[in-house]
Formats: structure tokens, sequence, C-alpha cells
């Protein structure tokens, strides 16, 4: 299992894609806590200022994005060989398929803590310089904050293991990465502007509440803004992804399996 671990970290580390995500993941982030934070005590925005807690809490939770590019990531991971033809050599060298699957699993979450762990940090940034660039107190405690990035950090993790997933399944990194975007920007949207009981149940959407984000902050389209059920509780959602994960991953192990790698 070492073993396969490192050769997955060193495939990551001869590319550029990981670190191309990663400036991805913080531009993104930077770029949307930035408008959160413009629209703050604008009337009709529904923000509120950045002098109190809702409204700072807007901009420093601002770390969806990042963790989409973390599923992406694990996506890539998975099924990024069988697009280069790179497959056959993995499970030459290793043929006990569920063990290759298991490291890719958890390198990708490795990668996605890390895109999660930025995004929090440049969110919380841009949240407590924009706050104090107006002359206000900073109104969430330093134990909130670090809550808040610990989340986005755990989330992007278990979003990166479940795209390993995904990608094992699908096994075409196009596929693969819409599939991640339109399940986040259209398929929760629509479940959960439909049957709000449902939506902190749905993955995307429990894992931004991991990093304090309020439950339809970062949903799109239909779903965003909306009131209902609250979110989970942390490891309730903790725990939902990583059976998400978990599932994925058998799944994509045992159709693995099956197929022909060459």
């Amino acid at each position: 299992m070492t073993r396969s671990v490192r050769t997955e970290l060193l495939k990551l580390r001869s590319t550029r894609l990981p670190f191309a995500l990663a400036g991805l993941a913080a531009e993104l982030t930077a770029i949307f806590s930035l408008l959160e934070g413009s629209r703050a005590g604008s009337s009709g925005t529904g923000v509120a200022p950045l002098s109190t807690a809702a409204g700072l809490s807007v901009v420093t939770t601002v770390t969806g994005f990042a963790m989409l590019v973390a599923a992406v990531a694990g996506v890539t991971i998975a099924a990024g060989e069988f697009r280069h033809q790179d497959a056959t050599l993995t499970y030459l060298a290793t043929p006990n398929r569920s063990r290759v699957l298991a490291a890719k699993a958890l390198v990708a979450a490795l990668l996605g803590a890390l895109y999660g762990l930025l995004a929090g940090v440049v969110a919380t940034t841009i949240g407590i310089l924009l706050a104090t660039s107006q002359g206000d107190h900073i109104a969430l405690s330093a134990g909130t904050l670090a809550a808040h990035i610990g989340g986005a950090t755990v989330g992007a993790a278990l979003l990166g293991a479940t795209g390993v997933g995904l990608g094992t399944l699908i096994r075409s990194q196009l596929a693969g990465v819409i599939a991640v975007f339109v399940w986040a920007a259209v398929i929760e949207s629509v479940i959960g502007g439909l049957f709000t009981s449902i939506r902190p149940y749905l993955p995307y959407t429990a894992a931004t509440t991991l990093a304090g984000a309020k439950l339809g902050n970062a949903a799109f389209g239909p779903a965003h803004g909306l009131t209902g059920a609250g979110p989970l509780p942390f490891v309730a959602a903790t725990a939902l992804l990583a059976v998400i994960a978990a599932l994925l991953s058998a799944l994509g192990a045992r159709t693995t399996l099956k197929r022909d790698i060459a």
C-alpha cells in the first residue's frame, strides 16, 4: 500500500496539473470572496454587513469552488490513466487493483485537503482584510475562522476521494469532469430547490456546510439562498461524504476488476 501511495504521489509531482488546479482553486475563491464582500451590506443583496458575523462568514466560507476543483483532481487521478493509456502499466506493476484504487483515493484526499486548506486561508484572509479596511471589527472569533478552514479542508478531501470513485466508474476524464459540474450546478440545484428536506444530504451541499457555509449559499440556480431544513451536524456530514466516497470507490473497484485494462 505504501509503495502504491508513493507511486501516485510521484505521478502528481511529475505533472503540472495539480499546481494548475491549486492556482485555479485559489483564484476562484479570491474572485468570489471579493464579489461577496462587495455585496455585503448593500440593500437587496441579502448579504449582511461585514461588521456582523453573518456577513463576514459569507465571505470567509466561499470555498465551494475549491471543493469542486478537488473532485476534478480526483477524477483526473483515476480516469487520466485511461486517457493516457497508462493504466495497463499501473496494474501490471500492482496487480491488486483494489489496493491501487485505495492509494489513488488517499492521494486524491490529501490533494483535496490542500486545496480546501488553501481556499480557506484565501477566503478568510480576504474577509478579514475587507472588514478591517472598512474600520469594522472582526465579528468572528479565531476559533470559528479556524473551524471554517478545517471544514473546508475536510470537505475538499472527501470530495477528492469521491472524484476517484467517479473517475474509475466512468473511465473518461472529460465525462467525469463534466459530471462533477453538472451534478453540483444542475442536479443538486434542481433537487435542492424542489425538495428542501433532502438538500442537507446532497454531497456537494453537505461538503460546503462543513466549511461553515449557510445551507443554500453555495448552491446554484433555484436552490441558492433557499431557507428550509438546517445543515447536517459536522460529524454526520463527514460520515455521509465518507460513505459516498467509499461506495463509489467500491463500485469502481468492482467494475475495474471485470474490465480489460489494455
